[in-house]
Parts: structure tokens; C-alpha cells; sequence
């Protein structure tokens, strides 16, 4: 069971992984520090809890240790509990959720192995904005998407502005990495994925007409200036959303929302 340790003191070291959260060169998430994942609130902590990220210590006021007592019972780790004075004064703002959850990052995925029973996925080249790589994990684990994967030049998915953003499913849907830009793009067709890039381009396919593999990689780049070129050759197929006159385009983690909900609505 969780032990419950009582800390009145914003200086205590015990604190010191959850210290100055909003830190450009502190923080305890940064890959480059102490590399920890950070959730914040009852539900995020709930599915870091249920998920590989186990975690190494909580901390927060009484109200959420009472709210997270059931999924604390096999638990066997330290509960800060604490004021929300002391929890602000410790993370350097008012947390209005009043729980936090600390772990280590587990080793990365392998790539063979999250595309072993997968059959949608996307895969992010540019995308650098933490709240969109949220907000892309929350519409996979909405829509069924079985994977988040990664070419060059993306952002931390393990930072803590993402996995709040993603409600905590960056936790829960598999992610890795794609070696070899784009060129490892070629162990998913090995694997028979139909390769889709989105691009606003008029003269792509409209992207209901796209999808017609039995198993589908749709690629999205950075907002503005998308994809790449040499990414877009690597795939098999380029694919637009149709758009009302005027603009043309949406936002990253919505144009994903798109595929993901066309891909439910055709998959053979």
C-alpha cells in the first residue's frame, strides 16, 4: 500500500522531483535532466498508475489522496501529502489539480515491436509544438489509432505540457521512433502499410479516396511548412482534406483527428 508521508516543509529534498516545474533549466522532465515524467491530476495519475510508467513517488493534498486511494492499494511508493501552499511554493505556480506523479522514463519502444498488431498509425516529422503532440495522443486513443511515431525533428511526447495535454494517453498508446529518416519508412511498407502523406495540395487525392490498405501510416509535418519533400516521396500516396474556400488547411493534431476518424469509417 501507498505510504503516506506528511511534509510541511517546501525546502524538503524529498520535494526535489517535483521542484520548479515551470524551469527552463531545471526542470525535473527534461531528457537532459533528471528525465522524469511528470502527471498531473487524479486522471492522468490514474493512467500512469494502470501504464508501463511506473511511478516512483506522489505528491498532494489530502482531497486527491482520497480520491486516488483504490488504485493506491498495491501501490508501494511514497505520497507526499502536503498543503497547496506548499505544493505551489515547491512547483513555482498554483496547481489547481492538487496531485502530482513522478516516474522514470522506461526504455524506449522498439519499433518492430508496436507494429507487430498495429493497422493505423501516424507519423510526425517536424512537429515541434508540445500541445499538439498532446492533443494528437488524445485523438489516437479516441479514434482507435494503434501508434505515434516519430521522424525528425518532433518534440519530447514525455513532456509534461504533452502528457497533460493528452489527458495521460501519451502514456497509454505505444510510440517509437523511425530510424533512419525517411529511409526507415521502408520497414513499414515491408510490413504492408499503405504509406499516406496529408499535404493541402489541390492536386492530391481527397483523402476518403486514399485509404485503401489494409493497414494504413498516415504522415503529417509541422503546421506551415509541412512535410517535407523528401518525406512525401517515401510514401505511397499523397492525400488532402478537403477544405471550404478560403483556407487550406487545419491545425496538426486535428488534420490526425480527420485521418483517424476516416480511417474507423473506411477500414476494410
Amino acid at each position: 500500500m501507498v505510504h503516506v508521508i506528511d511534509i510541511a516543509d517546501p525546502s524538503d529534498p524529498r520535494l526535489d522531483d517535483y521542484r520548479d516545474l515551470n524551469s527552463s533549466d531545471r526542470r525535473p522532465d527534461l531528457p537532459e535532466g533528471k528525465g522524469l515524467v511528470i502527471a498531473e491530476g487524479v486522471l492522468v495519475a490514474q493512467r500512469m498508475l494502470a501504464s508501463r510508467f511506473s511511478p516512483i513517488s506522489l505528491l498532494g493534498v489530502d482531497r486527491r489522496l482520497g480520491e486516488l486511494s483504490e488504485d493506491l492499494t498495491e501501490v508501494d511508493v511514497p505520497f507526499y501529502r502536503t498543503s497547496a501552499e506548499v505544493m505551489a511554493e515547491v512547483v513555482g505556480f498554483h496547481l489547481n489539480r492538487g496531485v502530482l506523479a513522478a516516474a522514470h522514463r522506461p526504455p524506449v519502444l522498439d519499433l518492430e515491436d508496436v507494429l507487430r498488431e498495429a493497422r493505423t498509425v501516424a507519423i510526425l516529422e517536424g512537429v515541434n509544438d508540445h500541445e499538439n503532440i498532446g492533443s494528437m495522443f488524445r485523438n489516437a486513443a479516441g479514434l482507435g489509432a494503434d501508434a505515434i511515431l516519430f521522424g525528425a525533428a518532433c518534440a519530447d511526447p514525455l513532456y509534461r505540457r504533452a502528457v497533460r495535454v493528452s489527458m495521460g494517453h501519451v502514456l497509454r498508446v505505444p510510440f517509437a521512433r523511425v530510424p533512419d529518416w525517411p529511409r526507415g519508412l521502408n520497414v513499414l511498407r515491408d510490413r504492408g502499410f499503405q504509406l499516406i502523406s496529408l499535404t493541402p495540395n489541390p492536386t492530391a487525392v481527397p483523402l476518403a479516396h486514399a485509404m485503401t490498405g489494409e493497414k494504413v501510416a498516415v504522415l503529417l509535418g509541422a503546421e506551415g511548412p509541412g512535410l517535407t519533400e523528401h518525406a512525401m516521396r517515401a510514401t505511397d500516396v499523397r492525400a488532402r482534406i478537403p477544405m471550404a474556400p478560403g483556407t487550406d488547411s487545419l491545425n496538426v493534431s486535428t488534420a490526425a483527428a480527420m485521418a483517424f476518424y476516416e480511417r474507423t469509417r473506411t477500414a476494410p
